[in-house]
């Protein structure tokens, strides 16, 4: 078979990915694999191993052995290349159709902006196709070049549900920190400025959910299939990834709706606020206004203001608008509204 370098790991041939082919390796059945190019796929054969083909679907030469030269079904190959798969297990025979949404971990992506790993499972060949960068299948990849990789079929498809879940996992677990932090400063004296954040952490929680619930459908299917190149051992992990994904999601659950709760708690604080100091305006006016009017009333610019000539009468007035202002006082407090 014709070998050539890897260019998931970059290198030389790292332009080759431009014409859809991430990688393509035969497993050895002892953790490691050869590299093969084009040629060496096209000469595989059942009998030489387990073939692992990584595509960019996007890429115009992946496109076209997808069409021509993949023996793969039409509907089939028509639902690996949807712009918008939703996550989804089903079995085809023997084969797998699997569907899977991970967590955007490239430079200067949201998270929550997920990317698709489609892949196409048979007995001695697995196709996964991609179009952005998916650091769980990566992740198998080296692996495999460091030997340390699956050895059968079965292996291989549970290692990459196990490593793209993984960094879903660690997601939800920061989501969930930060909504515990911004509860903590909910309840402190910097809670005017939190409003955007708790917005936006509820906006990650429930773009999240929207595209990792799903998959808990098909994780469970998943685990229930029985093709002969799942072993027993295959689907006890992806019953127990599948159990993980359940656990996740109800903890995403749990952060969305502190995150409501905070939220609400922060409006609450922000009209009690408010009302206190609408509640002091309020008590100013009535004071003050009652002697406002006697202020402006005896400010017209008419004859017969009384006491006019009286040079005491001034501090009489004053001491008239202290006691006033003291009776005020005395019957706000006496209805409690002091």
């Amino acid at each position: 078979m014709a070998t050539t370098n890897d260019p998931a790991i970059g290198g030389p041939h790292a332009a080759r990915e431009e014409g859809g082919l991430v990688h393509a390796f035969v497993l050895d059945g002892k953790g490691g694999g050869e590299s093969l190019d084009w040629n060496g796929i096209e000469r595989w054969q059942p009998s030489d191993g387990v073939l692992w083909l990584n595509l960019d679907y996007a890429g115009a030469d992946a496109q076209a052995w997808l069409g021509m030269r993949s023996g793969i079904d039409p509907l089939v190959r028509e639902a690996l290349l949807d712009h918008d798969p939703r996550p989804r297990a089903l079995a085809v025979g023997d084969a797998l159709l699997l569907i899977i949404r991970a967590v955007n971990l490239n430079q200067g992506a949201e998270p929550e902006d997920m990317v698709s790993m489609r892949c196409w499972v048979e007995p001695h060949r697995v196709v996964t196709l991609r179009h952005r960068l998916v650091r769980g299948a990566k992740s198998v990849t080296l692996d495999v070049r460091r030997g340390t990789g699956p050895l059968r079929t079965g292996e291989l498809v549970t290692d990459l549900v196990e490593r793209l879940l993984e960094p879903v996992v660690r997601c939800v677990d920061g989501l969930d920190d930060e909504v515990s932090a911004v509860e903590d400063e909910a309840l402190g004296d910097h809670a005017p400025v939190l409003r955007a954040k708790i917005a936006g952490l509820r906006r990650r929680a429930i773009a999240l959910r929207r595209f990792i619930a799903p998959q808990r459908e098909a994780f469970a299917k998943l685990a229930a299939m029985t093709p002969a190149w799942l072993t027993d051992t295959d689907r006890a992990r992806l019953r127990e990834a599948g159990d993980r994904l359940t656990r996740t999601i109800e903890e995403l659950d749990a952060a969305r709706d502190r995150a409501a709760v905070a939220h609400e708690e922060l409006a609450s604080r922000n009209g009690e606020v408010s009302n206190q100091r609408l509640y002091v305006l309020s008590l100013m006016t009535a004071i003050f206004l009652p002697l406002g009017f006697v202020t402006s009333l005896l400010g017209v610019n008419v004859g017969g203001v009384p006491a006019q000539d009286v040079s005491w009468a001034f501090w009489v007035l004053c001491g008239m608008f202290a006691a006033f202002v003291g009776v005020q006082l005395w019957l706000f407090k006496k209805w409690k509204w002091l």
